[in-house]
């Protein structure tokens, strides 16, 4: 079996659960990011046998089996980044605090490498959000796994998003910001703002307004087959949008254009790891003192 690890740096008390990842994976083809290979050599003089080293997604290519993200949410994102149309799974290792997406307990890595190499484990396929702009606002990469985000930028004042939907005119927001996120993303940012909760494979967008002046303009759920548009003004020129962790300074005359990604993202549930189960775990959905157990 064909792996790659990518990963942050950590605190030296979860050294202990790299050394159990590597022993696990012993008896298999390692390729490990540059960076994580320079930081566990550097730092915890570690000198697990890897086969290569990779650092861009075109070091990467579809015969990888698997891609296992070490640290939080943010890098799995990062591993999306990587991985984009090769359809490799992602399995996410917490190393981190929240890790809704990477949640994977350190504590738990050699009983769920176990079961992946068992095959103990089922495909979930995420959407992704893409983004069209004619000045091609995002280089080579133009999605996003969570959310694409409009804020403004180095000013107090308010911003104006106007925003159609299959060139059907829907609001004009009069607001801090504007989220488009997808059921993956609606546990994130959009959530802190009011948006709802969305089980992955729902196929929807959820578009959130951040502090809108109207109190009437609330979070709306529309089906990812559709466009929308987002035409942005304001006191100043410029702005700023967001695809995940990557952000791009825009002015007034571009238009962005957002839709479903023709590919998916697959990511690696094991049997215990219901949606269900970690939103009451992690984000203790639910949770009533009242119906606490004596």
């Amino acid at each position: 079996m064909k792996i790659a690890i990518y990963g942050r740096p950590f605190a030296k008390q979860s050294i202990e659960f790299i050394h159990q990842l590597f022993d696990t994976l012993a008896d298999h083809e390692l390729l490990i990011h540059t960076q994580f290979a320079q930081f566990l050599k550097n730092d915890h003089q570690f000198t697990a046998k890897v086969e290569t080293e990779f650092h861009k997604h075109k070091d990467l290519n579809a015969d990888i089996d698997f891609m296992i993200s070490v640290g939080g949410d943010g890098t799995f994102l990062e591993s999306v980044e990587l991985v984009r149309d090769l359809g490799i799974p992602i399995v996410g290792i917490n190393s981190g605090r929240l890790g809704f997406l990477s949640n994977i307990a350190k504590e738990n890595t050699v009983d769920a490498i176990k079961l992946l190499l068992k095959g103990e484990f089922e495909i979930e396929e995420r959407s992704l959000i893409e983004l069209e702009t004619d000045n091609n606002l995002f280089e080579d990469f133009s999605h996003a796994l969570n959310e694409l985000t409009i804020v403004k930028k180095d000013t107090s004042s308010m911003i104006t998003v106007e925003a159609y939907v299959d060139g059907e005119y829907l609001n004009s927001y009069w607001t801090d910001g504007l989220i488009i996120a997808t059921p993956t993303g609606s546990t994130g940012y959009s959530l802190s703002v009011g948006g709802p909760i969305v089980m992955p494979g729902t196929k929807n967008f959820v578009i959130s307004p951040i502090a809108p002046h109207n109190l009437t303009v609330r979070p709306m759920v529309i089906p990812d087959d559709k466009e929308i548009v987002l035409k942005v003004d304001g006191r100043e020129n410029s702005f700023l949008a967001t695809l995940d962790f990557r952000s791009r300074v825009f002015d007034k005359s571009i238009e962005l254009k957002i839709r479903k990604a023709k590919y998916a993202i697959k990511t690696v549930k094991f049997p215990e790891a219901t949606f269900f189960k970690t939103i009451r775990n992690k984000l203790m959905w639910g949770l009533d003192i009242r119906t606490k157990a004596e």
